[in-house]
């Protein structure tokens, strides 16, 4: 056994701190089931994740939008606040464009195989 992937015996049960509280897949897409329930086909899966996707984004730059216009109002002078908002819109819709890309990408690849 090697000294890299063994653990010390009196550290075995620690875990670290973030991975007690962060759940990735729910970081990166909040509105995402873990998978299929029962009941529920592959494609109702999938739309449902897509559409929770689009859901999240669209909620992400409404929130930008309403805290940016309380602040152009002169309502709060939390600029921070509206800045961070923005970004996290941002970086969601980036991110979902990629998933756009890739999807299509995907589609373009299995249209293009021979049967």
């Amino acid at each position: 056994m090697s000294s890299i992937s063994s653990i010390p015996a009196g550290l075995s049960g620690l875990t670290s701190p973030l991975t007690d509280r962060v759940q990735p897949n729910k970081l990166l897409m909040p509105g995402v089931t873990d998978g299929l329930r029962l009941g529920q086909t592959p494609g109702e899966g999938f739309g449902k994740m897509l559409d929770g996707l689009v859901s999240t984004v669209d909620a992400k730059q409404t929130q930008a939008d309403a805290l940016t216009k309380r602040v152009l109002l002169g309502d709060t002078d939390q600029l921070h606040q509206s800045v961070i908002a923005m970004q996290e819109a941002s970086v969601s819709l980036s991110l979902m464009v990629q998933v756009r890309n890739k999807l299509v990408e995907s589609y373009q690849e299995l249209m293009r195989m021979q049967v």
